[in-house]
């Protein structure tokens, strides 16, 4: 008797071909309906096991009952769905034993599920075992974990080498379909690592005794799915902070690395720009994200054997990358601060002395000299002579202490300087590092800077690099994509190789002392945004020929990155492996108007009282407020070649009137965020009125109105401009009035009860949006104090969790 087994699930189909039982195995969403039932034809049972609802296989299960072979349907998930199974020819019974078989996986299962439908289909008489639940969580025996001494060994505490999980999934292991694994053992081995393969049926509740082994390594890699939800979906920015949870991961305050195991081939990945499919970057990127996994690279991919069985193949190569990275992730965490030794990059572009330290909205000098003081004071070791900034009045002392000792301008930067330079690299060092690269790259370099070690800061057969070294850290000018007529172009260019120069730099980083390199730990890029993330390559899911891989290498990269640009600070994330640590916009203020612009808001003024009482003077007004707008240059921006005749000029004037409100209504930044320094004083009322102006969204599915709309303002540009002003005022008003309370909620009616309300305004919206400030907006702005804190914390090793990221000027409270 032969029973056609058609999954959805490859391991299901594994589990039947080491069964040993008379099987025939498919999968039925890679064959069409008519291609199933050939297949069921012959075959005394079709078992069909699917992931979706009854309708979206309808097609395949009334092909296969017109054979008339008895057929079973159960569902995928580990539940039972009485809707899938009522499509079965079988009694409910069956079906439902049936699915146990499944759900619990493993050869002896689908042994014991051939046996139990003979006899009860066929009446064959064989004798079968009911099904077997298995462990819902385990280890892999063999070389790292003993069979005698099991976990207890491997994870004793104060271990040398750094401890890394790699958690995989139950059916995996179940189905013998671990090679992968081993593979990446062997590699994290390599890599000076220790080890630890334990498979799992789910993160998401983990079952009892899995936490608890977790807690004793030091890093994990996980190609287990989404731990922290089921509709990732419903997590978005304007969410409430508990849509999506991860507390049980948190608490292990580890790195968790996603291991990337690819759907498609080697060969369809390879020659992939996207590098992965769009179901590999939902699954193995974009969710695992929400989680606070350190996103890597593909290191087994999904092949055919044969028989047309999936299995997972691992490529050595990057199998050794994610090993490698993994490693020193695990590292931080065991490394004392003293013995660390850390870079602090910073960006420049385009390549100007004036550029160094150039970052969105954030001050690089004072926060990098913040950063240091408080490394300095954990125990890092910056060395005994005095750190510019840190040790000197001014933050900008460090910057011009980089551009005292060369910087990269090439306008200014002296062959003395490069000379004097202690941090230069050996050409011939350079180029035994640069043979190890794949070919590809190797070709590409060449074509676009010529043969190693090229001719950007190269002087006497060695490579400058701009750089200034306190005891163990290193703070660095990162090096220049390149140069031409526009550089700032040249920045984001998805084709042109890195230079030599790059390369060398950031090699000399990772390698350490004793081949010829700094021996860096870790790097911290302070500020958005680099360069690195923007070279040539996959656009996720890299291979050794991509450029941000060559670059970084294994080395953990730390990113204080701006909150308010998702996108960019993904693409670090997702091209160099990059752990964010989001920070705050800088301080924010309403434009208003100031020199020409406010002159003529109070010529628009003096011209509507004088139409009304003295007409008169209309002419000479008219002619001195045309004088201002050219003066303005508003006539190129509203279109107007010449002046208006007298008889539009009023409607001209409604448009100036328009534009005014528009300009001054602008949100424009008043200064540079610091790391850690919490708004305070006026920069915290204006920046809270600022944030309060949008509509709120909180909960997901509603938006409460702004504060001017609550007040009565119509948000859609309608207004005029003296009743935007009039509003603007009152907003302001009533938050430094919050601000005088304390912040405190009960204060809340009290400030309403002082200000004089317009009668179009919604004094219980009012009270709760204010409420909301207190209890909210405020304490989460004072939180930001914490942001160096969790920078610390990501060089120590520890857990940095995901978050919400958008602007919070646009609602995105959280």
């Amino acid at each position: 008797m032969t029973i056609l087994l058609l999954s959805t699930s490859d391991t299901d189909l594994l589990s039947a071909h080491a069964s040993g039982a008379d099987y025939r195995v498919a999968n039925p969403a890679r064959n069409s309906a008519e291609r199933n039932a050939e297949l069921a034809a012959d075959c005394s049972v079709v078992v069909l096991r699917y992931l979706g609802s009854r309708q979206s296989i309808e097609e395949h299960t009334e092909a296969i009952k017109a054979t008339g072979v008895q057929l079973v349907v159960v569902s995928g998930e580990q539940a039972h769905d009485a809707d899938l199974m009522s499509v079965s020819t079988v009694p409910a019974g069956v079906a439902r034993e049936t699915h146990d078989y499944l759900a619990h996986g493993g050869p002896g299962n689908l042994e014991n599920l051939y046996a139990f439908l003979s006899d009860t289909i066929a009446l064959s008489g064989d004798t079968f075992e009911p099904p077997k639940e298995m462990p819902a969580w385990g280890y892999l025996e063999g070389e790292w974990v003993p069979a005698a001494s099991g976990l207890a060994s491997v994870i004793a505490p104060n271990a040398a080498a750094p401890r890394i999980a790699v958690v995989y999934y139950r059916a995996q292991h179940l189905a013998g379909n671990t090679a992968y694994v081993s593979s990446l053992c062997d590699a994290i081995a390599a890599a000076g690592g220790r080890p630890v393969p334990i498979y799992a049926a789910s993160l998401r509740q983990p079952a009892e005794g899995l936490l608890d082994v977790l807690g004793g390594v030091d890093a994990a890699i996980v190609t287990v799915l989404a731990a922290g939800g089921a509709t990732p979906a419903l997590a978005g920015a304007g969410e409430s902070d508990d849509s999506w949870n991860v507390e049980h991961l948190a608490a292990l305050d580890i790195p968790i690395l996603q291991g990337l195991c690819l759907t498609n081939s080697r060969a369809q990945w390879a020659d992939s720009d996207d590098g992965l499919s769009p179901l590999d970057v939902a699954t193995q990127v974009a969710v695992p994200e929400f989680d606070g996994r350190v996103i890597t690279v593909p290191f087994s991919f999904k092949e055919y054997d044969d028989e047309g069985l999936a299995r997972y193949v691992p490529d050595s190569e990057r199998a050794a990358r994610l090993a490698g990275l993994a490693t020193r992730h695990g590292l931080l965490g065991k490394i004392d601060a003293p013995d660390k030794r850390v870079v602090v990059m910073l960006s420049a572009y385009p390549t100007k002395h004036a550029r160094i330290g150039n970052a969105v909205g954030l001050d690089t000098g004072a926060s990098v000299v913040e950063l240091l003081r408080a490394m300095r004071e954990t125990g890092y070791d910056l060395g005994s002579e005095p750190v510019p900034g840190l040790d000197t009045e001014h933050s900008d002392d460090l910057i011009h202490a980089i551009i005292a000792a060369g910087g990269q301008d090439p306008d200014w930067l002296t062959e003395a300087q490069m000379e004097a330079s202690p941090h230069r690299i050996p050409a011939d060092t350079y180029r035994r590092w640069f043979s190890t690269l794949p070919d590809m790259l190797r070709t590409e370099v060449v074509d676009a800077w010529g043969e190693a070690p090229g001719e950007l800061y190269v002087h006497d057969d060695t490579i400058y690099l701009a750089a200034l070294e306190f005891g163990n850290v290193l703070v660095m000018v990162q090096p220049p994509r390149g140069f031409g007529e526009n550089p700032v172009a040249i920045y984001h260019d998805p084709d042109l190789a890195p230079s030599h120069h790059y390369l060398a730099a950031y090699r000399w980083l990772r390698e350490p002392a004793s081949n010829g390199g700094f021996g860096a730990h870790v790097v911290c890029h302070v500020g958005k945004h680099g360069n690195m993330e923007w070279l040539p390559g996959k656009n996720v899911g890299l291979s050794a020929d991509c450029g941000p891989d060559a670059a970084i290498g294994d080395l953990p990269l730390i990113y204080p990155f701006l909150v308010n640009d998702p996108g960019e600070g993904s693409q670090a994330k997702r091209r160099a492996h990059a752990v964010l640590v989001d920070h705050l916009i800088p301080p924010m203020a309403r434009a208003e108007s100031y020199g020409d612009i406010n002159r003529l808001e109070q010529l628009l003024d003096e011209h509507a009282t004088v139409a009304a009482m003295d007409p008169a003077k209309l002419p000479a007004l008219r002619q001195q407020i045309w004088t201002l707008i050219t003066a303005a240059r508003m006539d190129r921006e509203l279109g107007w070649e010449q002046r208006p005749d007298e008889e539009v000029f009023d409607d001209m004037l409604m448009h100036v009137d328009g534009w005014l409100c528009e300009i001054k209504d602008v949100q424009i930044r008043d200064g540079l965020h610091t790391l850690g320094r919490a708004p305070e004083g006026r920069e915290l009322v204006e920046l809270v009125t600022a944030m309060l102006r949008a509509r709120r969204m909180w909960g997901g599915d509603r938006s409460s109105d702004g504060l001017r709309e609550a007040l009565g303002l119509t948000e859609d540009g309608s207004e005029t401009r003296v009743r935007t002003d009039e509003i603007e005022a009152l907003a302001s008003s009533l938050v430094a009035g919050l601000a005088e309370k304390g912040w405190e909620p009960a204060g809340v009616e009290e400030v309403l009860d002082a200000a004089t309300l317009p009668d179009t305004a919604d004094r219980e919206a009012l009270a709760d949006l204010l409420d909301f400030t207190c209890r909210e907006i405020v304490p989460r702005l004072a939180a930001t104090a914490e942001e160096i804190p969790r920078i610390l914390h990501a060089l120590n090793g520890g857990f940095i969790p995901a978050g919400p990221s958008g602007s919070p000027l646009r609602g995105l409270i959280n």
